[in-house]
């Protein structure tokens, strides 16, 4: 019982106490029934618009039919290949996994492990984190329907219709999802990107002969109820979530209301989605750029959706406040400031579920530069690599204005958000030494990335899956996978249950210096306060300027007697690395091991992990890079 309270108390202290009574309240709901009545299973069909209303009245999009789209480019191989594998129902998950469907897929099976959701439950009756399932998030993915994009793009370049394909898929999925059932009704988030990408599809086949007049009332009706179900369920993501759910749903009500005014409650969706939107806004993105998910790839989701806010409430006269556009611009600062400036991948720093919502390119799924290219264009600022093909779609392109998104070497801090780049000719340096005032997903304080001639010689794991077994999510959620030290085999806090850490880990102290040949950096954190209270771990890094050469120094005070530390590093590159590490006055040699990284969701690979442990609190060492 005393442990209860004490979990309980640890929840409140982090997550406050709107987090909690809401929490309370909707598992009551829940129980009691009274939830499921806000979401009707198989409501009456509904006509809000016909077809010829609809396309002699459509709002202002990107584009207003395929016809008007003028731009080409050269079929691409990658593009072809991929478009025959998805006409063979052989679909692509999270950029990289392959798995062949069929013409008669459910939409409710995991592909991975065969296990088939009930599609007749309710969907508040789903459990999304069943054992034998596995995980949920390979059932969502087709169901998103992203793959739209390369039937559309190959239409674009090869001029081969594309449409009947498109609509046969959305007709297929309407037929075996009864709205408000299954798996596919249980985020809304994932409600919302599939209406996202279905309207985009019906813009560009607006005049298309095989978008007939039964299958635009069913689609109309299905978007109307998901965004029904959207709105009524919107404060989960506002209050319990927090993060780029809401920001994903809270736009998604603002775009509805917008190109569907026709819609009962439209003019609500709108209103009051667009005012929660500028406040997730406010509130995600901190004042200097970074993002409270503290996860690169999540930081990317949001450019996606800056994107189609700031475009569409421009193509249709409307205006956000000022925040939107000044947050927008910071994470562009943000993100290219971290970017690799030839390939455009950044760490694969934080949780990372693969998602890439709207993919408008060929360009490897870590390549940050289309996204980025088309929201600086939205922001009218200037791009100073090459051009992508994103912000075609978008009906963007660089206007005349001299104020340009740069990177240039040298030292940046983002003290809200707690990172520190060290930028040079050759090589790109990341520390992360942050606070928490609001929840952590990974337990990875004073992490370094090294980069070299555009090389991750160190890296991040990334998250590999969200439901796994206990060992595997403990490894890439915890301080195991990341370039820090861990205390025996202690995290840096105390892990909870599901995407819950106690006892968050803080920054006390930073301090940075610059001199001709070197950057130093300092940082001081508060962390392993389930070993011991007074526990401090600090990290000083010297970056030399004219050879790949870091000095690393990690020093614990308040450590207990007997625990070992031990300092991590994790590489594809062993044979490029040189490791002189000292403790103690001695020489030590690290321990060789197996590690896992993940650059795409779903797919674990082998990497090394060299571990330097010591019975001392401190070590010292050199690293540096063969050339």
């Amino acid at each position: 019982m005393l442990l209860k309270i004490k979990k309980v108390s640890r929840i409140l202290s982090n997550m406050g106490w709107r987090y909690v009574i809401f929490r309370s309240g909707f598992e009551f709901k829940k129980r009691t029934g009274l939830l499921k009545k806000k979401f009707p299973l198989d409501p009456e069909f509904k006509s809000f618009y016909t077809l010829s209303n609809w396309r002699n009245n459509a709002r202002p999009f990107f584009f207003n039919s395929k016809e008007e789209l003028q731009f080409k480019l050269p079929l691409s191989k990658q593009l072809t290949t991929d478009y025959k594998k998805i006409s063979e129902f052989e679909y692509i998950f999270f950029s990289s996994l392959e798995f062949k469907l069929g013409d008669d897929f459910d939409w409710v099976t995991n592909p991975e492990t065969g296990f088939k959701y009930n599609d007749k439950s309710h969907w508040i009756d789903i459990n999304d984190y069943l054992e034998e399932a596995g995980d949920v998030k390979f059932v969502w993915e087709p169901s998103r329907f992203s793959n739209i994009y390369t039937f559309i793009r190959y239409e674009q370049y090869s001029g081969i219709d594309c449409s009947k394909q498109i609509f046969a898929e959305i007709e297929n999925w309407i037929g075996k999802n009864g709205i408000n059932r299954g798996p596919n009704f249980k985020c809304s988030q994932e409600i919302s990107l599939r209406i996202l990408n279905w309207t985009f599809a019906l813009y560009y086949y607006r005049n298309s002969v095989n978008l007939t007049d039964d299958l635009f009332a069913k689609i109309q009706h299905y978007i109307y109820w998901q965004i029904h179900h959207v709105y009524n369920n919107i404060n989960f993501s506002r209050i319990a979530v927090r993060n780029n759910h809401a920001i994903t749903e809270t736009l998604l009500l603002y775009i509805s209301g917008t190109l569907f005014p026709e819609f009962p409650d439209a003019a609500k969706w709108k209103t009051d989605g667009k005012r929660w939107f500028e406040e997730e806004i406010a509130y995600q993105i901190y004042d200097d750029g970074t993002f409270l998910q503290f996860s690169m790839n999540y930081h990317r989701v949001v450019i996606q959706l800056l994107t189609w806010a700031i475009r569409l409430a421009d193509l249709n006269g409307d205006n956000f406040s000022e925040v939107v556009y000044e947050r927008a611009k910071r994470s562009l600062l943000f993100l290219t400031s971290c970017m690799d400036k030839d390939s455009g991948w950044l760490p694969n720093y934080g949780a990372n579920d693969g998602a890439l919502f709207f993919k408008l390119n060929d360009n490897h799924y870590r390549d940050y530069r289309p996204q980025l290219e088309a929201l600086s264009y939205a922001l009218g600022l200037k791009w100073q690599h090459r051009s992508f093909e994103d912000a075609n779609w978008y009906g963007l392109n660089q206007r005349n204005n001299s104020e340009e998104i740069s990177i240039t070497n040298g030292y940046t801090a983002f003290n809200k958000g707690g990172y520190y780049v060290f930028r040079q000719e050759n090589s790109l340096s990341f520390i992360r030494c942050g606070n928490h005032h609001d929840r952590p997903s990974q337990a990875d304080n004073l992490h370094l990335d090294i980069w070299y001639k555009g090389i991750n010689i160190l890296h991040d794991a990334g998250s590999y899956k969200y439901n796994t077994n206990e060992d595997t999510l403990k490894y890439f959620m915890g301080t195991c996978s990341h370039n820090t030290v861990m205390l025996d085999n202690y995290d840096q806090m105390e892990k909870g249950p599901r995407f819950i850490w106690y006892q968050w880990s803080q920054c006390e102290n930073v301090k940075t210096e610059e001199s001709e040949d070197t950057f130093t950096f300092e940082g001081t954190i508060k962390a392993f306060q389930h070993i011991n209270k007074n526990i401090t771990h600090t990290r000083k890094v010297i970056i030399y300027k004219n050879k790949p050469v870091w000095e690393i120094e990690d020093t614990i005070n308040g450590k207990p007697e007997g625990i070992m530390l031990n300092q991590l590093w994790h590489t594809c590159y062993p044979e490029l690395l040189n490791i002189d590490a000292l403790a103690d006055g001695n020489k030590i040699v690290p321990n060789v091991h197996h590690g896992f990284h993940s650059v795409f969701y779903g797919k674990k690979e082998v990497c090394t992990e060299l571990v330097l442990s010591v019975s001392g609190n401190n070590i010292k060492n050199i690293i540096s890079i063969k050339e």
